[in-house]
């Protein structure tokens, strides 16, 4: 599987080093190039951008958002939703408020992308015992 990831915190770092240490390709932005590194020296293909993530994903592309919800996660929705194209999938991992959530999957379903709410669980502890 390739999944790009966006938000590389404690969460998002921690589940990308499980997907890499399973066998899978990713493709990870973070504004702080500097929690891009670690991943990078693990596998991942570092980005420089969202969009520099969205041209190395190959179609159709899964894009894993795991920042804080709220204007973060409507930021980077509002991003994606220019840079996605029919077909591709943006998986909200932040826990968003779900009217929040129905608001951003109707837009997006309108241009052909679809979106996963899908709340995470799992602390700092996933990388060993996974996610929930």
């Amino acid at each position: 599987m390739e999944l790009g990831m966006i938000g590389l915190g404690k969460m998002g770092s921690n589940m990308t080093r499980r997907l890499l240490n399973s066998g899978h390709k990713m493709v990870v932005y973070d504004r702080h190039e500097e929690d891009t590194s670690p991943l990078e020296a693990m596998g991942a293909f570092a980005a420089q951008s969202m969009d520099d993530m969205a041209n190395h994903l190959s179609t159709p592309r899964a894009v894993w958002i795991m920042v804080p919800a709220g204007q973060p996660t409507e930021d980077a929705v509002k991003s994606l939703a220019g840079m996605l194209s029919s077909g591709d999938t943006i998986v909200d991992g932040g826990n968003s408020y779900y009217k929040d959530s129905l608001r951003r999957a109707q837009t997006l379903e309108a241009k052909g992308i679809s979106l996963l709410d899908i709340g995470v669980s799992g602390g700092v502890w996933g990388l060993e015992e996974g996610y929930c």
